[in-house]
């Protein structure tokens, strides 16, 4: 259990709920609407309850589980668009759950923890971890960062190449597929935005704080270890040799770029 003060995890800081229906513009005139079902998994059943109330307030639909086993239950019967994790639990702790949950589901995750050295920040991430907050934590913030997760849940892939083969690996953006000599290879949902934004712009250095800004909102721009610990994944996915990437290129105090040439 990550101890907080319960005065600075506020049910509600704004009277204006903000909607768990979302309406995203896309292409061609279309409007995407989805309801979204988020799980929040802690051990302290004070913050199950606040958590509970804000988002029920901000018109999520929510369960709640106390354990990670109790969540993996859930997750058997229900689908899940975001999970909101605890890492300090008992039994199945929340960077096993984490890595458990990335490998069985499409759903973005958030970490909220009292942990806030970029080691611990760091470790979540690479167990799969799309975003990370520290407690205390603001409501509005978390809701944010929701919003955030949720809206780029259903943004288009269309904008952009369709489809980029390089020398054995196939990247459909539609499809949101990925295959590496023939071989389908599962990425989580913000590992496959890095690659959609780099792809979107091949050949072309990209600077570390214009990928944070475009995948994780521009609160996120100067969290370096949140991209450096996701292009490290997707080489370990995509490169024949990680440690001598062909594709996923670092531009020296720069950023990133996506080699197709």
């Amino acid at each position: 259990m990550d101890h907080t003060s319960t005065n600075t995890v506020p049910v509600a800081e704004s009277r204006i709920p903000q909607p768990g229906r979302i309406f995203s513009s896309l292409p061609k005139g279309r409007i995407a609407q989805v309801d979204f079902r988020i799980l929040v998994v802690d051990d302290d059943v004070q913050i199950r309850r606040v958590l509970r109330a804000s988002l029920t307030a901000a018109r999520y639909e929510v369960d709640t589980a106390a354990s990670g086993e109790e969540s993996l239950e859930m997750m058997k019967d229900r689908k899940y668009h975001l999970v909101l994790l605890d890492l300090s639990m008992p039994g199945v702790d929340g960077l096993e759950l984490c890595r458990t949950l990335r490998a069985t589901s499409q759903a973005d995750i958030i970490i909220i923890s009292v942990r806030s050295i970029e080691q611990d920040i760091v470790a979540g991430l690479d167990a799969g971890a799309d975003d990370y907050i520290t407690k205390p934590f603001r409501t509005p913030e978390l809701l944010a960062r929701i919003r955030s997760a949720l809206r780029r849940n259903v943004a288009s892939m269309e904008s952009g190449p369709h489809k980029l083969i390089l020398e054995g690996i196939e990247i459909d953006f539609r499809e949101r597929r990925v295959t590496v000599n023939g071989k389908d290879v599962r990425l989580t949902p913000k590992e496959f935005e890095v690659l959609h934004y780099l792809g979107n712009h091949p050949d072309k250095p990209i600077p570390h704080r214009e990928i944070l800004g475009a995948v994780w909102g521009p609160e996120h721009s100067e969290h370096y270890e949140y991209l450096r610990a996701f292009v490290k994944q997707l080489r370990k996915k995509i490169e024949p040799d990680p440690s001598h990437p062909k594709f996923l290129i670092t531009e020296p105090w720069v950023g990133y770029r996506l080699r197709l040439s």
